[in-house]
């Protein structure tokens, strides 16, 4: 548990919960972690806009694009049983130092060299591997860091704070572009990573204790990750829940591109719209959760979360107009930001610390690929349909998960 002198002040409480930012002004631990991880998430988005656009200029293929991008996505889920127990197997101090610094040395490789497509992309997947690492790691260490009863808060803080620069980053991409260059805007994400992991010197060591009832070798541990999921009946349900409703409406990027176009009738410009309204809901979702999430049931926000999250996918494929589509979208977005904090908070307190790291890190990989597949079975369903039926189609299946979860997860949760 944290130290008493990184705690908030009694002066900073108010009707028994701890405001998001008061928590991060008085907690120095997880005030590092935040920053490092807005200032790495801004960067990884700075580089992805510059990776897409070198690849783009240099193969002109769409499918060049599309490789990079499942590189950097798809790929890195495969090895999260692997990725997972790495954070339960060292100290989580350094694993997220470590990661960072080698994010820093690839983006570099790459910035350095803008080298031909084959290995660009076998430097992105190792970079994305790296951030695999970390994502498990900083999600296990939070715990650490703070009080049980301000979990919730903590999770907002952090989610509010990764959104938040993944939003601004392509931004930012714009506005350095013309005055950097490509190689320039790829400087700036290493320089980045660099400084996530100075920033991280901040945080307590959290080195893991050793069980002997665990085996030695990386792969029996990851085999265990994967066993404790299957056998414990609340994290089973809440894991293939969330997949579900991630297979379910991932698709939505895609369809709302053609919603706007061909449905809509509408100009780019409200593609863009449309695109950034969940983002939007995600910022005033962690926001709100900052201030009220200590007052909710956890089981309760994430049932929620996965039932608005459907919701507004059905709702945005019955929209008449560019407005009603964005105002459902939005609060869409509030509904992923309850799944978010939800999910991390009940693992967090209900998952062994030892095994933590390998349930977060199965749980996210199984969400990307749970995301591909719904990139993959939506694109089929709107070439044979259109954007609208898609987006019905997925809010309604979407709802039927999360009506499968709320009937199983209460009993399993006794």
């Amino acid at each position: 548990m944290p130290d008493s002198n990184d705690q908030p002040s009694p002066a900073s409480v108010r009707d028994g919960t701890v405001g998001a930012w008061r928590l991060l002004r008085g907690n120095r631990p997880l005030g590092a972690l935040f920053t490092a991880r807005i200032v790495s998430y801004a960067g990884d988005s700075l580089s992805l806009v510059a990776l897409m656009l070198h690849v783009a200029n240099t193969t002109g293929q769409g499918l060049a694009v599309a490789l990079l991008l499942l590189v950097g996505d798809f790929v890195p889920s495969l090895l999260s049983p692997l990725t997972g127990a790495i954070s339960d197997r060292f100290d989580r101090k350094r694993v997220m130092i470590a990661c960072e610094l080698a994010q820093c040395a690839l983006v570099l490789l790459i910035a350095l060299s803008l080298p031909p497509l084959p290995l660009l992309l076998a430097l992105v997947a190792a970079r994305s591997i790296a951030s695999n690492i970390f994502m498990p790691a900083s999600r296990s260490a939070i715990p650490a860091m703070v009080d049980g009863k301000d979990l919730e808060t903590a999770n907002s803080a952090i989610g509010f704070g990764a959104n938040a620069a993944e939003a601004f980053g392509p931004l930012l991409a714009a506005a350095l572009l013309p005055f950097l260059g490509i190689r320039g805007v790829l400087l700036v994400d290493a320089a980045s990573f660099l400084l996530s992991a100075f920033v991280l010197l901040a945080t307590a060591t959290m080195p893991q204790a050793r069980d002997d009832a665990e085996p030695s070798s990386l792969l029996a541990q990851a085999k265990t990750g994967l066993g404790y999921i299957v056998r414990t009946p609340a994290i089973r349900i809440i894991s293939l829940g969330f997949c579900a409703v991630v297979a379910c409406n991932g698709v939505d990027d895609v369809a709302l591109v053609l919603l706007a176009k061909d449905t809509l009738r509408s100009s780019d410009s409200s593609v863009g719209l449309l695109l950034g309204a969940v983002g939007i809901g995600l910022l005033l979702g962690y926001a709100l959760l900052g201030r009220t999430a200590t007052r909710l049931s956890m089981p309760a926000l994430l049932i929620g979360g996965f039932f608005v999250s459907s919701a507004g996918n059905l709702l945005t494929g019955l929209a008449w107009s560019v407005a009603a589509a964005f105002t459902v979208q939005a609060v869409r977005g509030l509904g992923i930001a309850g799944m978010d904090v939800a999910t991390n908070t009940i693992l967090q307190r209900r998952v062994p610390e030892g095994l933590l790291g390998r349930v977060f890190g199965n749980l996210y990989g199984a969400i990307g690929i749970a995301a591909a597949t719904s990139y993959v079975g939506g694109g089929l369903l709107l070439d044979a349909t259109d954007a609208p039926t898609t987006l019905i189609a997925a809010g309604a299946t979407g709802i039927l998960a999360t009506i499968v979860v709320a009937l199983a997860l209460p009993r399993a949760l006794r």
